[in-house]
């Protein structure tokens, strides 16, 4: 199997559409055929929630309960596994605040299960956290999905910061791949403006911004109805952006496993 590609979806302001983010992303790769692990590292587990999953076992089990990856994860769909999150992910991160070498956890978790996967996706909380530091140094590619309101241009700029930070502190290169627009609306004025000032940035940090994904009512229904919008309604224009975006930011990611 070709290299694992890793990548964390991360905005620091809530509501933002990270999780249907990283959701449609995984759901499109595993669809192409590619073996693809979802990893929530949300505690509000809002992954499982919109999926419909019951999961025996949670991303605390994995991580401070030892328990083996493959009794941890349940299938979302063909090619698919995804690694819930519950409250008990609030207990993780206190545990692993005491201990040594924290931000390498699921690198040294998950590294060890690269040849089962063509690609990883981690979802993390909006809120600087240990899994959130965790999930940046072990998938070294960030994902900004940011949405049109001025709190969401803020968290991602936020987000973009905190990987430069922590490649300084502990000496990585964690790459911002790429900045997502997304809940597009063009005929509002302040979608303009966000646009613009995420154009401003990707350009000053020298990110790509991804084809935007627009506005659809598909999106909220497919929640409701937990089930993935390609079979809610895989015509759905925000699905059809979901493509374009994904095939974009695959040949990014590529591109930075060469480079890495």
């Amino acid at each position: 199997m070709a290299m694992t590609l890793r990548l964390a979806v991360s905005n620091q302001r809530g509501g933002v559409g990270k999780t249907t983010t990283a959701i449609n992303l995984a759901a499109i790769a595993a669809s192409t055929g590619i073996p693809t692990l979802l990893v929530d590292g949300d505690p509000q587990g809002s992954i499982a929630t919109v999926l419909g999953l019951a999961p025996r076992h949670f991303l605390y089990d994995f991580i401070i309960g030892g328990m083996v990856l493959e009794d941890c994860v349940v299938d979302a769909q063909k090619n698919l596994h995804v690694l819930c999150s519950n409250r008990k992910t609030a207990q993780a991160e206190m545990a692993l605040t005491g201990m040594l070498a924290r931000e390498l956890v699921l690198k040294n978790l998950l590294r060890q299960f690269d040849q089962q996967y063509g690609l990883v996706i981690v979802d993390v909380s909006p809120s600087i956290s240990q899994i959130q530091t965790s999930a940046l140094v072990y998938a070294e590619n960030l994902l900004v999905p940011a949405s049109m309101d001025i709190l969401s241009f803020q968290g991602a700029g936020a987000s973009i910061e905190t990987a430069k930070n922590l490649n300084h502190l502990l000496k990585l290169d964690i790459r911002t791949v790429a900045i997502l627009p997304v809940m597009v609306h063009r005929r509002m004025v302040m979608t303009e403006l966000v646009l613009r000032g995420l154009e401003e940035l990707g350009a000053q940090q020298s990110i790509p911004l991804l084809p935007a994904i627009r506005t659809d009512t598909s999106v909220p229904k497919a929640a409701r109805s937990q089930q993935l919008l390609s079979d809610f309604d895989p015509g759905c224009r925000a699905y059809t952006d979901y493509i374009a975006a994904a095939e974009a930011l695959s040949g990014l990611l590529r591109g930075a496993s060469d480079v890495q």
